[in-house]
């Protein structure tokens, strides 16, 4: 029986080797899928920042209550088109402390 453990573990390793490689497919698959996507749809990329400007500039002339800035501020930073840091500098700016 001891030639039948060495046939099981080198089984087991070929088994491991084939499903690591399976993982390291799938997740190049997924970058690869991740990149094209990108590719295919640069147009959004270059209009999520010229959103944040337009946020800061209602913000900065006063337009609207307080509320409903805040509340604009903080849609534009669900939808992606603020950072964290963005949308901080904008409160505050709003706040009276920027």
């Amino acid at each position: 029986m001891v030639g039948g453990g060495a046939y099981m573990a080198g089984k087991h390793r070929a088994r491991k080797q084939d499903a690591e490689a399976e993982q390291e497919q799938y997740q190049d698959d997924r970058i690869s899928t991740v990149e094209e996507q990108q590719q295919a749809a640069p147009a959004p990329a270059p209009a999520a920042p010229a959103a944040a400007p337009a946020a800061a500039a209602p913000a900065a002339g006063g337009g609207g209550s307080l509320v409903d800035q805040l509340k604009q501020l903080s849609d534009l930073k669900a939808s992606g088109a603020l950072s964290d840091q963005e949308f901080g500098q904008a409160k505050a700016q709003l706040l009276g402390g920027g």
